[in-house]
This record gives C-alpha cells, sequence and structure tokens, in this order.
C-alpha cells in the first residue's frame, strides 16, 4: 500500500518540485512517495530501486535520465515522463538559471566553442523554420527559466539597472554604472541587468565587486580596459572578465536577464545568476516586473527607450499594484539626444506614478534619488 498524501505539509507548487538528487533523497527519506512530484533534469539512473518501489502517481519526469524499466514502471503508475533531448546544446527541462561558468565552458577553446555560442547558432537555425517542435522547446525552456527564476528571488528587493551596450569598458561612464552597481548592492538590494555588455555589464560588476574594497573596482576595470568592447572578438572580452573573476573570487551576487534573441552581445559575467531567454518579449516583461525596487536608466538607444515605457505602462495603469520608481539618469541624453524624458512626464502628469520618476544629471544621484522616490 502506498501513501497518496505527503507526510508533511506543502507551502506551495514549488514544494513540489524536486531539482537537484540531493533534493530527491530528501523527498524519498521524508515522504516515501513520489506521488504528484516533479522533477525537473535530475539524472535518476542510479536511482532504479526507489523508482521501482515508490508509488510515482501523478508525478512528472522532466528530463530526467533513468533506466527504461524505471521510466516504464513510473508511467504504468501513471506519472507522465518526458525524456531528455538528445543534441541539444541546452537543457529545456532546467530547474534553475544558468552560472557565467556554465554558460561560458570551453571557452578555453574560443567563444564559438561555448554552450551560450552554440545555443545561439542552433536557435538561428531553427527560430524561422516553421518547426514546432524547435518552437515548443524555447517555450518549454524560457518556463522553466521564469519559474527558476520566481524561486531564486523570493524576497529579494530587485533594482533593475537598464541602459545600452554600447558603453565601453575603460571610460568613465562605464566606471560610474559600476560604482552604482556595487553602492545598489550594498545597501542590501539585488542588482538585476538586461545582461548584456557596457551598461548591464558595468552594473553587475559593481555588484560584484560589493564585498571588496575600493582598490579592487579600480584594478579590475584596469584589467577589463584590455578588451573595452565585444567586437571583434567575444573571447577576449569574456576572458578578460573572467581574469578579474579569478583575481578576485567570491564576489558579491546579483541577476543578468539576458536574450538569445540578442545573441550577437554575449551575457557578462559578472552576474551569479544568468537567467536567459529565447524570446525577448518574455524576457523584457519579466526583467521589469520583477524590479520591485524600482528601476535606474542610464543612457541607452532603442533597447532602453522601449524598456522605460514597458516599465511606465503598468506605472501608469497600476496593473502590478502601486507605481514603482523610475529614475533616467543624464539630463542631455533624454531631453535632447532621446527625448523620452518630457513623454513620460506628460504621461504621469495627474498620475500617482508621478511622484515616482525623476530625472538626474549624473550617475552619482541615481541612489538617493531612487532611495527618495520609494519613501
Amino acid at each position: 500500500m502506498h501513501p497518496t498524501t505527503p507526510a508533511q505539509p506543502f507551502d506551495g507548487p514549488h514544494d513540489r518540485e524536486i531539482e537537484s538528487l540531493a533534493e530527491f533523497d530528501e523527498v524519498v527519506a521524508a515522504h516515501g512517495t513520489l506521488t504528484h512530484f516533479r522533477v525537473q533534469s535530475v539524472d535518476l539512473t542510479d536511482r532504479t530501486d526507489a523508482l521501482l518501489s515508490l508509488d510515482t502517481s501523478g508525478a512528472v519526469f522532466l528530463g530526467c535520465p533513468m533506466d527504461p524499466a524505471a521510466a516504464a514502471r513510473a508511467r504504468a503508475c501513471g506519472a507522465l515522463v518526458f525524456p531528455p533531448v538528445p543534441g541539444l546544446s541546452f537543457d529545456p527541462y532546467r530547474g534553475h538559471v544558468y552560472s557565467p561558468d556554465e554558460l561560458f565552458a570551453s571557452l578555453d577553446e574560443g567563444y564559438e566553442a561555448t554552450p551560450d555560442a552554440r545555443t545561439y547558432a542552433w536557435f538561428q537555425r531553427t527560430k524561422a523554420d516553421g518547426d514546432i517542435f524547435g518552437s515548443m522547446l524555447r517555450s518549454i525552456h524560457d518556463d522553466a527559466v521564469s519559474d527558476a527564476l520566481d524561486e531564486l528571488l523570493v524576497g529579494a528587493r530587485v533594482v533593475g539597472v537598464m541602459g545600452g551596450h554600447a558603453m565601453a569598458r575603460g571610460t568613465e561612464e562605464y566606471a560610474g554604472a559600476a560604482r552604482l552597481g556595487r553602492e545598489l548592492a550594498r545597501a542590501g538590494l539585488t542588482v538585476a541587468t538586461g545582461g548584456g555588455p557596457g551598461a548591464m555589464e558595468a552594473a553587475n560588476l559593481g555588484a560584484y565587486a560589493a564585498p571588496f574594497d575600493a582598490g579592487m573596482l579600480t584594478e579590475a576595470l584596469r584589467i577589463l580596459a584590455k578588451a573595452p568592447k565585444f567586437t571583434p572578438s567575444v573571447t577576449d572580452w569574456a576572458r578578460a572578465a573572467f581574469e578579474v573573476r579569478a583575481a578576485w573570487p567570491d564576489g558579491g551576487p546579483s541577476v543578468a536577464v539576458p536574450t538569445w534573441f540578442y545573441g550577437h552581445e554575449p551575457p557578462n559575467p559578472f552576474a551569479a545568476h544568468i537567467a536567459k531567454y529565447f524570446s525577448n518579449a518574455t524576457r523584457e516583461d519579466g526583467l521589469l516586473a520583477r524590479c520591485t525596487a524600482g528601476v535606474v536608466f542610464l543612457p541607452g538607444a532603442a533597447g532602453t527607450v522601449q524598456e522605460i515605457f514597458d516599465n511606465a505602462t503598468p506605472n501608469y495603469y497600476e496593473s502590478r499594484g502601486e507605481p514603482t520608481p523610475m529614475v533616467l539618469v543624464d539630463r542631455a541624453h533624454w531631453t535632447q539626444r532621446l527625448p523620452a524624458w518630457p513623454l513620460l512626464r506628460s504621461l504621469a502628469r495627474e498620475r500617482s506614478m508621478e511622484s515616482r520618476i525623476t530625472l538626474v544629471d549624473r550617475i552619482e544621484e541615481a541612489p538617493e534619488a531612487l532611495k527618495r522616490l520609494g519613501g
């Protein structure tokens, strides 16, 4: 006779997700059943005896390698078993967001050999071929990444730092964005960016530098300036970042949310947690929706303008609750070169979001402005 209910209550659906072999063993020991659990991308080839004896009714196994007899028995008991997909450079069923080491594995052979580059190449081959299998894999992957990101950010006060990829290492603007990320992280906020080069990398670098003294960031900026941009060589650009990480391991955590839609832009290696998506629309909306402590918008081009108004729309309608702070940095950029500020201010007039937006001249003013707008 198999138990049909767990021995302990569960707080929510995430409590029924098993994302590692250690969690699998804990659940088996504590509950003696896998009924209605969801097992994500866990290699179960060494757990055949358990799978042959446990109740798996209502369970779902997503991309879990297992003995054929164990898989057959799980199906016979009423489980759904989705086998691993061979030949992919990514795992569509993954239970965790990415790490820089995972995406940049094999960098010593050149960026083209890394899982990040190979996944972009797969995306380029399949995104327009009309094959429903490819689009299904991308959708499953992105949903799994969103689920993992939600789990990661439970209870976090997240502040977004948005800005363009063109900001070069070695410039004062890049150094200023890094100092901004460091100050926000030291204030107890979780820094989140679009995950790419330029201003995004600088903010993630600043959060990485938060536990170290001022000299670390100065020296890191010097090392990175040897490869100012990710063109012409992503390999050289990424190697400079890993040189910094090797010299100062165990930096402060932050989050990056990039996309293979802009796969010519590599993700930066300074974010501890990288939630990379195929769908840019899902990525953009998800990144901004999770910035519960507000967003700082550094100078950027079309992508940053889009992010300003993607963030302004739910603030205008209060569709996500109370409006969150929006701080635009660089008056000349946002009033003359790309006059997004006048439109944003007109949009906010006589709305509750009016008191939650501001424009500052210098990046050094952004943390205090964010604090002021957040009450």
